[in-house]
């Protein structure tokens, strides 16, 4: 069974992008096709990129990003909770894609959105063009929430039905994604050569937890 991770983008105080992705974690348990994960970027607590080499080499200096790599590659579809933040997406969320490659690739990503009247598509679309840069595939199929608020109660997030039909079809596209894709992520082009990264721990060796 395919890994999916449904990854809460904002990691603001308040956001209300915890119990949306709550939700869409629910709605993927109950459609039965993935194995599911909800993470949260503000567990991983990933300061602004600070790797000395290019994600490319996947020679990584610092433990946080060790952390954040090993929990991308263990997936093989992503779904991306996002707000929208002045027309785009969360600085975190797009901090967060930027801190590696390897673990992208050939990894199909479905959108739930969410805000006000534009439902947060304007940062889908920005998302889109960054995954696709990474090797990814952002289906067409996504979740948008328009005027947020208005499901939001004292039990979180409730979603009506067509929001519940969307994010059924969303996940039934993921799904198909998933499998096409699987002989690429099998196969993965080799990383590149390049000069050792000061402070990267040496390939094959014990990865630091803590």
């Amino acid at each position: 069974m395919p890994k999916l991770h449904v990854v809460i983008g904002s990691t603001r105080p308040g956001r209300l992008g915890l119990p949306i992705g709550q939700w869409a974690a629910q709605a993927a348990k109950e459609h039965g096709g993935f194995d599911v994960e909800l993470v949260d970027l503000a567990e991983f607590g990933l300061p602004l990129l600070d790797e000395p080499g290019h994600p490319r080499a996947g020679q990584y200096a610092h433990e946080h990003t060790l952390k954040w790599s090993a929990s991308v590659d263990e997936a093989d579809a992503f779904v991306f909770v996002t707000p929208e933040y002045n027309s785009g997406p969360p600085a975190a969320l797009l901090n967060a894609l930027s801190f590696l490659y390897r673990e992208w690739l050939y990894k199909p990503v479905g959108f739930v959105s969410y805000g006000g009247v534009a439902a947060g598509l304007r940062s889908v679309q920005v998302l889109k063009e960054v995954s696709t840069a990474l090797k990814m595939m952002p289906i067409p199929e996504a979740v948008a929430i328009p005027f947020v608020f208005k499901f939001m109660g004292e039990g979180g997030f409730r979603a009506d039905e067509p929001l519940e039909a969307a994010a059924t079809m969303m996940l039934a596209e993921l799904l198909r994604w998933s499998e096409a894709l699987e002989p690429l992520r099998l196969n993965p082009p080799q990383a590149p050569a390049g000069p050792p990264v000061p402070g990267a721990p040496v390939p094959g060796a014990p990865v630091p937890r803590g």
